[in-house]
């Protein structure tokens, strides 16, 4: 006596059930992408910073600053250095 509706039919319906598996599958390895990729832009590496001294060196390069203030922060760096 045939049970329809119940249990495996053997009548080729094995390839709706592999479809559906296989789309569930792609659907938890897209989210877990997404998740991942998510995550990995909210926290970027920051750019590594130039020393005091080096950006005191870039400022008077560009003559943002003159010899003398140039001079005086240079000293006041290493002073502030020696302290620690």
């Amino acid at each position: 006596m045939p049970m329809y509706g119940y249990g495996w039919s053997g009548d080729g319906d094995w390839w709706v059930m592999a479809t559906f598996m296989g789309l569930l599958l792609l659907g938890v390895i897209l989210f877990v992408i997404l998740i991942v990729r998510d995550t990995s832009y909210r926290h970027p590496k920051l750019p590594q910073r130039n020393s005091a001294e080096e950006i005191l060196e870039e400022r008077f390069a560009r003559g943002e600053i003159d010899e003398e203030e140039f001079t005086r922060r240079t000293a006041a760096l290493r002073e502030h250095r020696s302290h620690q």
